[in-house]
């Protein structure tokens, strides 16, 4: 008997949970592997939030469902609307506008099953977050890719995307701070793409989990800033990037009270929530962590320096996007993306994406994550200075 139901049929493995198995391989064989592939901060979640969680856990109130359940409890939204406030100039209703996720890929897929028909067409940038085309195809609609070209400085030329695909589409799904290119979005962008949607009555949703992390950090953009944007957007933001909190699955929908009640009502039959405890100690996050987030942008500025100079000594062209704990580089000739990446794995003993994994766009690049110690990545990067030396 086939029990694997069809919606699955045609998804490849996640990503991420192939790389994890590369990893626990190598661990196994006693390969020592520098991991250079996963965006998984490694300094530690600040005290004084865990402080806040520690004392939320220890009142029994909160060992009971989730207040407001699957909307998220009032003072986690109050939170949020105060936090795009202060960051973003942004205002919002936290009774329609903002919703708790339980981490952002729960977010993708109740806003593509809340808001998408079988058959619609849902745009998407290519390269791209592979949940974004998985999450499509569950829903039965047909992912069209936008391509991010180098020389449009990875921004989707969405105003040539042909007329009979836009009749048909019903969202867009973009990634600014880009995820994997580290490209940035600004607000000439972001103004032309809410007047295109408006004209062709399309939904927009900007994935927005790198919003902190932008170099400068003047340069940080929220597609909500753009008037009328809530019109027919919502965005998406988490804690886990910001904050160091990727294990404890806390995120936010903002933006179009219409969207954001489309996701509750499918919300509300499929999750009870995020547990009260977790809520309250980010609330103690985005009100007191501001400079936590600045300390981290200095590690990862640093990093990022330490990375851009190897290369540049061994003559590969990498230059640094404008945001995100990522760098996208182009392989050296002769190679695939695959075909580099496999080799730095097993002659230097480091792991990296390959650009494929992101979609057919990403070819002829890789993928690498600052989120390592300052001293492995010195040591990574030696070694991948080796083997290129080495042919």
């Amino acid at each position: 008997m086939d029990i694997l139901a069809d919606r699955l049929k045609n998804i490849p493995p996640y990503l991420f949970m192939q790389l994890r198995d590369k990893i626990r391989k190598a661990q196994a064989d006693g390969v020592d592997l520098i991991s250079l592939a996963i965006g998984d901060p490694v300094e530690p979640t600040p005290a004084y939030i865990i402080e806040a969680l520690r004392e939320a856990v220890l009142d029994p109130a909160n060992h009971q469902y989730p207040t407001d359940e699957h909307k998220g409890m009032l003072v986690f939204r109050q939170a949020v609307a105060r936090w795009y406030g202060r960051k973003y100039g942004v205002t919002l209703d936290p009774e329609t506008e903002v919703l708790a996720l339980n981490g952002l890929k729960e977010g993708i897929h109740s806003f593509i099953m809340a808001t998408v028909n079988p058959g619609d067409i849902v745009l998407m940038t290519n390269p791209g977050y592979p949940a974004y085309r998985a999450n499509i195809h569950i829903a039965g609609a047909e992912a069209y890719d936008v391509p991010l070209l180098e020389k449009n400085r990875f921004l989707p030329a969405f105003e040539e995307i042909p007329k009979k695909v836009c009749q048909k589409a019903k969202a867009f799904f973009l990634n600014y701070p880009n995820n994997p290119t580290g490209a940035c979005a600004d607000g000439n962008f972001f103004s032309r793409l809410v007047t295109w949607a408006k004209e062709h009555k399309l939904l927009l949703l900007n994935d927005n989990p790198y919003s902190e992390i932008v170099f400068p950090a003047d340069r940080r953009q929220s597609l909500l800033q753009v008037p009328g944007a809530k019109d027919v957007a919502v965005e998406f933001n988490s804690l886990s990037k910001a904050y160091n909190m990727t294990g404890w699955r806390i995120g936010m929908a903002v933006g179009s009270d219409k969207i954001i009640h489309a996701m509750s009502r499918y919300k509300e039959n499929v999750t009870s929530g995020v547990f009260n405890a977790i809520q309250l100690a980010s609330v103690k996050a985005m009100d007191a962590g501001d400079q936590d987030i600045e300390n981290m942008l200095t590690i990862y500025q640093r990093r990022r320096d330490i990375v851009l100079r190897v290369f540049d000594e061994i003559g590969m062209c990498a230059t640094g996007g404008g945001g995100t704990f990522y760098l996208w580089i182009a392989v050296p000739p002769g190679f695939s993306s695959l075909e580099f990446t496999t080799k730095l794995l097993e002659e230097a003993g480091v792991l990296v994406t390959p650009g494929i994994a992101y979609g057919q766009g990403g070819e002829g690049y890789f993928r690498l994550s600052l989120t390592v110690p300052d001293d492995r990545l010195k040591q990574a990067m030696e070694r991948i200075r080796s083997t290129i030396k080495r042919g």
